[in-house]
């Protein structure tokens, strides 16, 4: 591993909570803008939401645990794990602050100037209420169990993130216990957005909240009660799976066990109505054994993400981004033999959603039903149960060719779809391994060995992204479809390491994790560095979603120092901060967000002139560089490199529609276009040039 020499100035840190937040509320300006179509700014106050839920399942998590056993060690940016929650609770209600007054009086009234409207109960006409009331005790009423308090119907357990709401009661019932309180939980199967008939409404754009009708009428849950409060609340818990795996365990039976546990870990977070009573807030607080600074009192859906729904709800494309269809290359294009045109071309780039997945489905779908290839390997991190590659691979084990999956089962929140997937390809034959124990397999690559004549040659895929058609139609990504026989080989051996045992199996062109990625960029960096002391040119530029790594941040510091061009486009977490003279002068951190969540991770080095490019499958964070086994493979025909250079970083760099600077305060700001400039976005011209 390279040594970083020490600084001539202290380096700073952001610390990685707090940049996490900051993401989020980047998110949240994007629900903010008015420029954007109106649903997709609903989407954006969804995924903030929905991003600040992982934020607390994972990471809050885990600093609570800390925090519990004892450990006090200050992170890189000098914070202690006390220091951290405190800043990050703080900084958390601020958000959610800024999301509800985002949704109260910025999205809904917006939605209500369109016809669109959410209807209060306090506004309910007659026509409205009983149409309410008959759908509740239709559709609502039998699936809903009251859960009354006393000493034998104890507090009871509460699922992660569901909707439950707390009841004050008055009165004595039949067996003569006195009423006091009571807990009603919403099946997570019922909708929380429903759509009120036309002819009580007026409208087929009027929707009523699930938590307003069981508000109206949680009354019939108790006859002969009198219901003196109802208040919706829901609990966050650490979700973060502590799997102890030895080598003579199997994790699939572990995973199975840890599952259903995970849905009951420690509190982590309390988000109930604003109206509730502190009385009552302490006693879910006493309960879930949380303080105040975890209590978020909200005034609207204790679960904004669930409002999502709406955008399937609604048929009004006036009110979302244009529709596009993914360019399919010309060279896929109708019948054609897919090894034949990799054999042509010798590597066909793909830029996803720009340009069409099917090439990557129809690579696996051909290998399946190819009389010439004998067998695929291929690694399966998050794919979905309803995989058109996954057909392929168990219609190949099936024909008889040798399958090779390697399925990261511990794929946080997948693991389920991922085990399911496990026991589809076992069943067909296929052999399906787990990767090594302690490292997560999270390089994306296929391999295809294909008989030509009396040799075997070896097709592969490397991307970025993960083999999943649906996320390859929301996540920006590069695929490299090639027959280069180096990167065959160093794929082979990949595979080898995963699935067997051995030593020595040095490769050629691929840099991997845990082995020779991380120094691999840190001698780069530092041949950056010699070249600008010897008065040469030097210059990086990496994009990526996060960037945490000490020892990297430590020399791109010395690279700034050392006069090297340090670009950085950074879609989440960055505790490098840029801009501080004497340190981090040369370095600038931009953050671009749209329509597509940006996922690619590639990093360029000029070297001189002799410049290399690189695609990876892995962030510059220790649990990429020492705990996962990830693939970072060059791109060296000049014409996709250009390519690459040009979509991952020229356009990305000029982009002054959906860009954010990290500046020398540690804070972001939105870059603004001057007013003669034309407005350019990253996205948008990459839709316009590849998908049309």
């Amino acid at each position: 591993m390279t040594e970083t020499p020490s600084l001539p100035i202290a380096p700073v840190f952001i610390n990685r909570e707090l940049s996490l937040i900051a993401f989020n509320r980047r998110v949240l300006e994007l629900a903010q803008d008015v420029s954007l179509p109106l649903l997709e700014r609903l989407k954006f106050l969804c995924i903030s939401s929905s991003n600040l839920d992982e934020l607390f399942e994972v990471r809050i998590g885990s600093l609570t645990q800390q925090i519990r056993v004892g450990l006090n060690r200050p992170d890189d940016s000098g914070l202690t794990p006390v220091e951290q929650l405190d800043q990050v609770y703080t900084s958390a209600h601020s958000l959610v602050a800024d999301q509800y007054h985002t949704l109260n009086d910025e999205i809904i009234p917006a939605l209500a100037g369109e016809g669109i409207h959410f209807l209060r109960r306090t506004h309910w006409n007659e026509a409205q209420s009983l149409w309410v009331k008959q759908f509740f005790r239709r559709e609502l009423l039998p699936l809903l169990t009251p859960l009354g308090l006393d000493p034998s119907h104890p507090f009871p357990r509460i699922l992660n993130k569901s909707l439950n709401f707390v009841v004050s009661l008055e009165g004595t019932d039949d067996y003569g216990r006195e009423a006091w309180m009571a807990i009603v939980q919403a099946p997570r199967a019922l909708p929380r957005i429903i759509r009120m008939d036309e002819e009580a409404s007026g409208s087929n754009s009027s929707f009523v909240f699930l938590s307003s009708m069981i508000h109206a009428h949680v009354h019939e849950l108790f006859p002969g009660m009198t219901v003196t409060g109802c208040y919706q609340f829901r609990v966050t818990r650490n979700s973060d799976l502590a799997i102890a795996v030895d080598d003579d365990d199997d994790l699939l039976k572990t995973l199975q066990g840890g599952l259903f546990e995970r849905n009951y870990g420690d509190a982590v977070r309390l988000e109930v109505a604003d109206n509730c009573p502190q009385e009552m807030i302490d006693f879910l607080c006493d309960r879930f054994k949380l303080n105040d600074q975890a209590v978020f009192q909200v005034h609207g859906p204790v679960n904004l993400n669930r409002l999502m729904a709406l955008y399937g709800l609604l048929n009004r494309s006036d009110l979302k981004d244009e529709p596009f269809t993914p360019k399919l290359k010309k060279e896929f294009s109708g019948e054609v033999n897919i090894f034949e045109t990799i054999e042509q071309r010798g590597a066909v780039l793909l830029h996803h959603p720009f340009e069409s997945f099917m090439p990557v489905v129809e690579f696996v779908r051909q290998a399946a039903s190819d009389p010439k290839v004998v067998a695929i390997k291929m690694t399966l991190y998050r794919t979905g149960r309803d995989s058109a590659i996954v057909d392929a691979l168990e219609a190949a084990a099936r024909a008889g060719k040798e399958v090779t999956a390697v399925v990261e089962l511990r794929a946080r929140f997948d693991e389920e779809a991922n085990i399911d997937i496990t026991t589809r390809l076992q069943k067909a034959g296929a052999y399906v391994a787990y990767g090594i124990v302690g490292y997560k397999t999270h390089a994306k690559m296929t391999l295809v060995l294909r008989r030509d004549g009396s040799r075997l040659k070896r097709f592969v895929h490397l991307g970025t992204g993960n083999y999943h058609p649906g996320t390859a139609r929301l996540y920006t990504d590069f695929g490299l479809l090639t027959d280069d026989r180096f990167l065959g080989d160093d794929v082979n051996k990949l595979f080898m390491q995963l699935t067997g045992l051995g030593r020595g199996m040095r490769l050629k062109r691929i840099l991997q994790s845990p082995f020779t990625l991380h120094s691999g960029m840190l001698e780069r960096i530092e041949r950056e560095i010699e070249h600008a002391k010897a008065g040469r040119k030097g210059l990086i530029r990496a994009k990526m979603n996060a960037l945490i790594d000490r020892q990297i941040i430590e020399a791109l510091y010395r690279a700034s120092q050392a006069g090297v061009q340090i670009d950085l486009i950074i879609r989440g977490v960055c505790c490098l901060q840029p801009g501080i003279p004497g340190l981090s002068e040369n370095i600038h951190v931009r953050s671009v967000m749209g329509r597509f969540l940006e996922h690619p991770r590639v990093f360029y080095f000029l070297n001189d002139g002799d410049d290399e490019l690189f695609l990876s499958s892995a962030d510059w964070m220790p649990r990429n560089f020492f705990a996962r086994v990830e693939a970072c493979f060059p791109i060296d025909a000049p014409e996709i490199k250009a390519r690459v250079i040009d979509e991952a970083f020229t356009r990305y760099l000029a982009d002054n529609t959906g860009a954010w600077s990290l500046e020398a305060d540690g804070h972001y700001h939105r870059v603004k276009r001057h007013h003669n400039a034309k407005p350019r976005s990253a996205q948008q011209s990459l839709l316009d040039d590849l998908s049309r």
